[in-house]
């Protein structure tokens, strides 16, 4: 954080990684939900958009990482840091699912104009997972919460691990 050009250098890399990311995602997620492309085969658009996906996600998640081990203890009490992890998580497990599932038999359903529902779920909790992921990751840079705050509702501190009664 005190580096005049890593720390900018960084944050910035994180941020077009999470669009690379989020972008191949979401066009991923709007052809599943049958909004987009459907004259395009499902494992087409997976098929192309998938590589970069993955690139994306492993440049984001090396500067997330990076990003966090500049100060771990502010983050692991920033309620919003947790909200993100957690969305985080949902998204992984949405992802696997998905992947392990219902994408294995996409030859089954790979130019049906409606897709089934399970991949119609697996798109739209992605989707909404991480708008939120982008909105909260935002928001830690914002914390309304910090425990040195005080006093806050027990809910509060709670839910950033403060530790504290008020």
């Amino acid at each position: 954080m005190e580096s005049l050009y890593v720390w900018p250098l960084l944050e910035s890399t994180h941020v077009l990684s999470l669009g690379l990311f989020v972008g191949t995602a979401v066009m991923n997620d709007l052809r599943l939900l049958g909004w987009t492309m459907r004259e395009v085969p499902v494992s087409e658009v997976t098929g192309r958009l998938l590589p970069w996906t993955r690139i994306g996600f492993a440049v984001m998640l090396t500067t997330g990482l990076l990003l966090f081990y500049s100060s771990p203890v502010r983050y692991y009490h920033n309620i919003f840091f947790r909200f993100k992890v957690l969305l985080l998580i949902v998204a992984g497990l949405n992802a696997f699912v998905f992947h392990r599932g219902i994408h294995r038999r996409v030859a089954e359903w790979d130019n049906d104009t409606k897709l089934p529902r399970a991949a119609r779920v697996a798109g739209a909790v992605s989707l909404i997972a991480w708008a939120l992921i982008v909105v909260s990751g935002r928001l830690i840079a914002y914390n309304w919460f910090d425990c040195d705050i005080q006093p806050q509702s027990n809910l509060i501190n709670w839910a950033a691990g403060c530790g504290i009664q008020s």
